[in-house]
């Protein structure tokens, strides 16, 4: 597998509050730091408004199909550009791509798709908003699995990929179902970047990101566990938003830096920094701010 890079230098002011919030403040801190699981999902702040809609044709409560023991499930290999829908080949061209699983059921000839992805798309899962009413930088960063009837063969082969990389029993779908919806409701929160120290290959890995590929790889694993047999004929490319800076410190929550006086100055440097990224800009101010913070922090 070849991890399709993207590079971005910045100072990494503040990680999100669920991530900073496990750095250890009492003695050596493990890196990289563990993903925080939840004992469940929680409600949806009304102030995160999708454009387009999570898993519109999916199931709302994250069903699926039950298969019988005897039945042979197909299992293949989804990619494609990362928002095709939107802009086609673009991000293609450059390596950025998106990924899912695809299945097919011998018996019922049914297809399915299965990705994990942004629930209020990837600008909301990247960077905070700054509400006028709140003080401190507000997240829309949750992720969530996604099962839909049918594979559109044509989005994810035009540009991408579409490949039959093995077959599982229905008992072993059935038991990875079951394990995509503990999963999906405990690992609830969509990480971007992965956080080092330097490009270099040595290099110490502060924070894992936890996207789509991750999701795929995981699955993977635990069809594999299963006792499934997976290859794929062509090389597999992830793409992969690597972020570098010095050793991440814990600056405290977000009621302490931004419900202090004393902290005032902290809070403020944050929220101007944030500010460049804010959301929902247009492609040419986003990238505008990137080449700003770029020459800001890494000249």
């Amino acid at each position: 597998m070849l991890h399709r890079e993207i590079f971005v230098c910045l100072k990494l002011l503040l990680l999100p509050l669920h991530v900073v919030a496990q750095l250890r403040t009492d003695g050596p801190q493990q890196w990289p730091v563990p993903y925080r699981r939840f004992d469940r999902r929680p409600p949806v702040d009304s102030y995160c408004e999708a454009f387009y809609p999570f898993c519109p044709t999916g199931d709302r409560d994250g069903r699926f199909p039950y298969m019988r023991d005897s039945d042979i499930v197909s299992v293949y290999r989804l990619q494609t550009p990362v928002w095709e829908f939107k802009y086609g080949d673009v991000l293609g061209k450059l390596h950025i791509m998106h990924d899912a699983i695809g299945f097919s059921s011998l018996e019922t000839g049914a297809n399915y798709t299965m990705e994990w992805y942004e629930l209020f798309q990837l600008g909301n899962c990247t960077f905070p908003h700054l509400r006028p009413e709140m003080f401190a930088p507000f997240w829309c960063n949750q992720g969530a699995a996604c099962f839909f009837e049918g594979i559109d063969d044509l989005h994810w082969s035009q540009n991408g990929t579409l490949e039959k990389i093995g077959e599982v029993t229905g008992s072993q779908f059935n038991a990875m179902a079951q394990w995509v919806q503990d999963d999906n409701k405990t690992g609830i929160y969509y990480e971007t970047w992965t956080v080092c120290s330097d490009p270099s290959p040595n290099a110490t890995v502060w924070f894992e990101s936890y996207d789509c590929s991750q999701f795929v790889h995981r699955t993977y694993r635990k069809l594999t566990e299963l006792g499934a047999k997976l290859s794929s004929r062509s090389q597999t490319n992830y793409t992969k938003i690597y972020l570098y800076s010095g050793e991440p410190r814990y600056l405290g929550n977000d009621s302490a830096i931004f419900g202090q006086p004393a902290l005032k100055n902290l809070a403020t440097d944050i929220r101007q920094f944030y500010h460049a990224f804010r959301p929902h800009q247009s492609i040419f101010d986003l990238a505008f701010s990137l080449l700003e913070a770029y020459k800001k922090e890494c000249l």
